[in-house]
């Protein structure tokens, strides 16, 4: 029955719970029936089985007073007992029960504390099986801080020798991982930790009680379980002698190393298993901090172990163990005393060198890193004899062959340097300070010390590669100035890869107070000038980059072939510095912060990343271009504009000579250098006047545009947002002569012509942020063509009905596109269709005018419908932007109607679906009503006295809206738009209410003086979805 109820709370584990948990004393009775049926029982598999049941329907059924109950029956059980022989069922339980529930650990010790008496009864009873329970039950006791901090006391004087004795009398395996459980617990604090190590804490008391053994320690415990067979015994002992070394190497290691625990840990590194060879390591690796553990001649024991441990871990997938193996050998070799020889034979030393040699190969980072510590420690320890030499040439060959940044070295250039090892590392066997003097020396060098230089170079070099620094940075720096001139005045010159580790030295040390003498630059540039290309002996690192910008003479010449070979080799996310939309700046990396610094200080390198945007791969062209753009965004405060320009417009002038026929061919990096001559533009955020190479650059750059075709997208893009940020971001007296340099460009016309032609064509569309900029380049030039009567040169022709179909028929995800054309709209209807430069056509034959046609003429009526309802659709859309240019257009309409027949006008503005589209943008939210296109909108039905639109009632409550609004967090925009809303209704003079028109002069006055300006918004120049924008120009 009970298995059947158990299958039944698996299964329907939610239904039995709930079923159980309606009537609390049914439940509490069940448990009681249950926990009796443990007790009575003698058959482990049912006494099992209810404690497997009771657990669970502990934990799921989560009510305080049913585990309280079930506390209080286990604590009334064992106070009952004459002898603990029965108490193994409840005491299992308890168990599992606070392993179930851990907070119940506090609830025990603190409301049930006599129950430790109990357990230490059970602890000095003679059946292993009992020890056990009563082990793992005050291990998950010691689990929690609050219980082991109120148990200390209990541990101190009555748990801790008697515990001992157990651990090391125990015979079965349940009663070895329960101690050594509880044991890892206790060890976690540093109290219990000082409490078993020193023993003299202990009180009298706790040396007396039965079963207790007053010479037992714990070290010797230990030893005795590593010399067991039982690798799981063994590998937890070691993991409990980490756990206490751990608190401090420096109280607790003399203990264990007295009791030669190092010995069977050194013997443990041969073991098949990998978890023991680990922990075996780590033992280790804490042991050696004392220097006992050298003094007793341990590692002499122990290194052959620790080296064959390590030829064998390599051969494993086992990284971490391959790390632990490596520091421990470090570690014994850094603190390995020198007059204690360690290696006792050259077969031993020998096979300590290749286990380094294959580490420092090892394509995991972590690995090679250990390995080269531990490299540095066995050069510095060894006799740098001909098993270090050998060892040293298979580690700077393995070194130089590991695919760096920039790629593995040639053969010929490993043949080389493997020639040049050999005949030097034998004749090195000084010291760092002695090598560093030798290389610096400036006297006549015979080939023989020459080589020895050239090793000693070498190894500088991959030490400092792998950042080992062990020698003065500003010493090696010395000394690789002095060797380079010892070549120069030698007439000799280096191997490349000689040459290679000597400018990287170079630049790596050089202090940022401290540069070059002039000589010295001179010398490196001569020695440069032999080699036919600077990959030949560039290494990729910021300060190498740093190194050849800084010196005028290396920049002059080198400048260009080291930014490429660094933005060719550059590995960081560039697009992600790309991205302006993200939640503030992404951090630089590390290579780009020095750039950047550079960049700050000779502006001059600016010139030399514009010609690699027009000259390199795609790829590399296109991380200077990113890097240089944020450059630009992060330092507004330099500027480089001219500079810039004046550069571009070499290039420019230059490609249009060598591919004036076709532009488009000439580069694939033209759209990238245009996107950052727009850029650039857009940095203007005041009036400028344009200047001679402004103008220049706007003549050229409209040549371009007149060789293309609406398909190149990639070059027109750019450059239209740079004509039109131009036009717009300049005085009146430079926009009317660059609207006359503009118009004067023949090709750009027919360009726009072919383009707005296209813009409801199905097939070969243009992109749609394509057409937006052509539709408001060519309202630009209109408007500045009308205002200052200048010369046309080639006529726009546009078909109305298609620009109304546009407008009633939108492409979709293009509101700007529409924003765009209205804004085309609002300018022909303004200039009443007047313009020298825009020709709207008719669309195919035309039916007669009637009598109001031709009043409107050249509209129809028909098309002023169209328009009309094309402006309420595209309002109802809510999209800011488009609202506001649909609102412009509306009032250029009805101004135009007004002009040619008031009666139409007032029929459009008083139609009753106005009403229904102001009070649908009025629902947009609270205080809709202050947006500006709603009090333009609000304006313009005022205007025309449409009281069927919104009527007196409904602006006193606007009124009454602004005076409760605070104006101060009001955008200019806004308003601009409130002060046209109240001197419309000021000029009407209808408002009878006098309390209304105190609340209207109020409003009034208390608008800042900034709105009657008319002056736009500091951030009136955007780029939206890559298309240039001045909102000033889409709103008026």
């Amino acid at each position: 029955m009970l298995s059947c109820f158990q299958d039944a709370l698996v299964r329907h584990t939610s239904l039995v719970t709930q079923l159980v948990s309606q009537d609390q004393r049914v439940c509490i009775h069940f448990i009681s029936v249950l926990f009796g049926l443990l007790c009575s029982m003698e058959d482990g598999s049912v006494t099992d089985l209810c404690i497997e049941v009771l657990i669970q329907i502990t934990t799921q059924l989560k009510l305080e007073q049913t585990i309280r109950c079930l506390l209080d029956e286990c604590h009334k059980e064992l106070c009952n007992m004459p002898s603990m022989r029965g108490s193994l069922a409840t005491l299992t339980l308890l168990g599992k029960l606070v392993d179930a529930i851990p907070a119940l650990a506090d609830e025990l010790v603190m409301e049930h504390g006599n129950l430790m008496e109990h357990l230490l009864r059970g602890l000095v009873y003679p059946s292993e099986g009992i020890q056990a329970s009563v082990c793992y039950l005050y291990g998950k006791l010691y689990s929690s801080p609050v219980a082991a901090e109120m148990l200390s006391g209990h541990f101190r004087e009555k748990l801790f020798p008697l515990f001992l004795s157990i651990l090391d009398g125990a015979q079965t395996k349940e009663l070895q991982i329960n101690c050594l459980g509880l044991l890892r617990q206790l060890l976690k604090y540093d109290l219990f930790v000082s409490m078993i190590m020193n023993q003299d804490g202990l009180g009298e008391s706790a040396k007396n009680i039965e079963g207790s053994s007053g010479n037992t320690s714990l070290p010797l415990v230990l030893k005795k379980l590593l010399l067991s067979r039982d690798e799981t015994l063994q590998v937890a002992s070691a993991h409990c002698i980490t756990a206490v070394l751990v608190h401090s190497p420096a109280k607790h290691a003399s203990a264990f190393i007295h009791a030669d625990i190092p010995e069977f840990l050194f013997e443990h590194l041969s073991s098949s298993s990998e978890v023991l060879v680990w922990s075996s390591c780590n033992c280790l690796t804490l042991l050696v901090e004392e220097p006992l553990f050298f003094s007793k001649c341990h590692t002499v024991y122990g290194i052959e172990a620790v080296v064959r441990s390590l030829q064998g871990s390599l051969k494993m997938n086992n990284i971490e163990l391959h790390k632990q193996g490596l520091l421990l050998f470090a570690e014994i070799l850094t603190r390995q005393p020198e007059e204690i020889k360690l290696f006792t034979s050259s077969a031993m030393c020998r096979d300590a060198g290749r286990a380094l040699q294959e580490a420092v190969s090892s394509p995991v980072l972590e690995v090679a890193a250990e390995a080269l510590k531990a490299t540095s420690a066995f050069l510095s320890h060894s006799a740098l004899n001909q098993v270090c030499s050998n060892f040293l040439y298979y580690m700077c060959l393995n070194l130089l062959s590991a695919p760096e940044k920039t790629g593995p070295p040639s053969k010929e250039e490993l043949s080389a340097v493997s020639e040049l090892l050999q005949h030097g590392l034998p004749q090195i066997s000084s010291r760092s300070p002695e090598s560093l003097a030798f290389l610096s020396d400036r006297q006549y060098m015979e080939g023989a010390a020459r080589q020895r230089q050239y090793c000693i170079l070498l190894l500088f070099y991959l030490a400092y590669i792998h950042e080992d620094r062990f020698v003065s940075e500003a010493e090696l720096f010395e000394a690789v100035q002095s060797f380079l001139l010892s070549l120069q005045d030698q007439g000799e010159r280096p191997p490349l890869v000689v040459f290679k580790a000597s400018i990287y030295l170079l630049a790596i040390c050089q202090d940022k107070d401290n540069t070059l003498r002039e000589t010295m630059v001179s010398a490196i540039r001569k020695f440069l000038e032999g080699i036919p290309d600077l990959q030949l002996v560039y290494t990729h690192h910021p300060l190498l980059l740093r190194f050849f910008l800084l010196y005028p003479e290396l920049m002059s010449r080198y400048g260009h072939r080291v930014l490429e070979l660094w933005f060719f080799w550059e590995e960081s996310s560039y697009e992600e510095l790309d991205d302006v939309t993200s939640a503030g700046q992404p951090a630089l990396p590390a290579s780009l912060v020095v750039l950047f610094q550079l960049l700050r200080s000779i502006p001059s390198i600016l010139l030399i990343l514009l010609d690699l945007i027009y000259s390199s791969p795609v790829d590399t062209a296109h991380k200077v271009l990113i890097s240089l753009r944020t450059f630009l965004r992060r330092n507004e405060d330099i500027q480089v504009g001219g500079l810039i320009r004046g550069h571009f417009l070499l290039i420019l002038q230059r490609l249009l000579v060598e591919h004036g026929a076709s532009p488009s061919g000439a580069s694939g990096n033209l759209p990238l250098l245009l996107s950052l001559l727009s850029l650039m533009q857009l940095r203007n955020v005041s009036e400028q006047e344009l200047d001679s190479v402004a103008m220049k650059l706007l003549h050229q750059v409209s040549k371009l545009c007149g060789k293309c075709s609406p398909t190149d997208v990639d070059i027109l893009q750019p450059s239209f947002n740079f004509l039109y940020w131009s036009l717009h971001q300049t005085t009146p007296s430079s926009q009317k002569r660059a609207a006359a340099v503009l118009l004067s460009s023949t090709g750009l016309m027919e360009l726009l012509e072919k383009m707005l032609a296209l813009t409801l064509a199905k097939a070969d569309s243009p992109r749609t942020a394509l057409l937006c900029s052509a539709w408001l380049l060519t309202a630009s030039f209109s408007a500045q063509q009308h205002k200052g009567s200048l010369q046309v040169h080639q006529t726009l022709s546009v078909e109305m009905d298609q620009v109304l179909k546009a407008l009633s028929f939108p492409k979709k995800k293009a509101a700007l596109l529409s924003a765009a054309i209205l804004c085309f709209l609002r300018t022909a209807l303004r200039q009443s269709f007047s313009s020298a430069l825009v020709a709207l056509v008719p669309s195919g034959a035309q039916p007669l005018p009637a009598t109001k046609d031709t009043v409107l003429a050249p509209l129809r009526m028909s098309q002023v419908r169209s328009l009309v309802i094309g402006l309420q659709n595209l309002l109802v859309q809510k999209d800011p932007l488009l609202s506001q240019a649909c609102v412009g257009c509306l009032e250029a309409l009805l101004d135009y109607l007004d002009a040619r027949s008031p009666d139409i006008a007032l029929h459009v503005a008083s139609q009753p679906w106005n009403r229904f589209l102001l009070f649908t943008l009025l629902d947009a939210g609270e205080n809709s009503f202050l947006r500006p296109e709603i009090l333009r909108l609000m304006t313009l039905f005022m205007r025309y006295r449409s009281s069927s639109v919104l009527s007196h009632e409904e602006v006193g409550d606007v009124l009454q809206g602004v005076a409760l609004a605070d104006l101060s967090t009001l955008s200019n925009t806004t308003l601009q738009a409130l002060h046209g809303f109240f001197q419309q209704l000021q000029s009407m003079g209808h408002l009878a209410d006098h309390s209304m028109a105190q609340t209207l002069q109020a409003s009034l006055e208390g608008l800042p003086p900034s709105t009657s300006s008319g002056q736009p918004p500091l951030q009136d120049m955007l780029c939206l979805g890559g298309v240039a924008v001045s909102l000033s120009h889409i709103r008026n």
